[in-house]
């Protein structure tokens, strides 16, 4: 039994230090990305696309059958969820040039950010950005190895398309909200990338 503890302490060590690479090399690296320069709307995070809906004009909370709900600073246009593993870059990006006009940090749990339904009842912050289209929220929501989401805009603040606004940690989801006007490109399975992938066009150019 004595002998058995140095190997028990030496494999501990040896886990925390795959870790702490893996979440510094791997989790937290940020590539340079070409923002398209058309008028076009960019993808917000890394990932796969969960789902894409249209939201009631007059629901100012996004429900998700009854096992929880979310609040929106705006709840009216069309839904586009992104799924992010561990392996994803875990930045979040502006979907459009604009102005912040809204950040609201909500606490919560901390599901599988997988699960469809769940992952609105965890720890989220919404920032809300005022554009050229119209209103658009980009939600930022923990998952179960998150503990904490990263903000990195103040209100007030001008924002580029594509430029970065937060970090969420570990496996998460991001939403974003779009102008119900906006012609969506995407659909469920499709991957996507941070401030690179075109996921709409306004309507003017459909």
């Amino acid at each position: 039994m004595v002998a058995f503890i140095p190997w028990l302490i030496l494999s501990i060590l040896i886990l925390v230090i795959v870790f702490f690479l893996f979440y510094r090399f791997v989790f937290l690296r940020d590539p340079k990305r070409a923002i398209p320069e058309e008028d076009a709307i960019v993808s917000p995070a890394d990932g796969t696309v969960m789902r894409v809906e249209k939201l009631d004009r007059k629901n100012k909370t996004l429900r998700k059958g009854w096992l929880g709900k979310i609040s929106l600073p705006d709840a009216r246009g069309q839904l586009i969820s992104i799924f992010m593993s561990p392996l994803n870059v875990h930045f979040t990006r502006s979907p459009y040039g604009g102005t912040v006009k809204n950040i609201t940090y909500t606490r919560g749990k901390f599901f599988n950010a997988g699960h469809p339904e769940k992952s609105f009842l965890n720890e989220n912050n919404a920032i809300m950005i005022d554009t050229p289209l119209g209103r658009m929220a980009v939600i930022q929501i923990a998952g179960f190895l998150a503990r904490r989401i990263h903000c990195f805009v103040t209100l007030g603040q001008k924002v580029n398309k594509g430029e970065k606004i937060g970090l969420i940690s570990m496996g998460s989801q991001t939403a974003v909200v779009l102008p119900a006007e906006a012609r969506v490109l995407v659909k469920a399975g499709a991957r996507v990338y941070g401030g690179t992938s075109i996921i709409a066009i306004p309507a003017k150019k459909s």
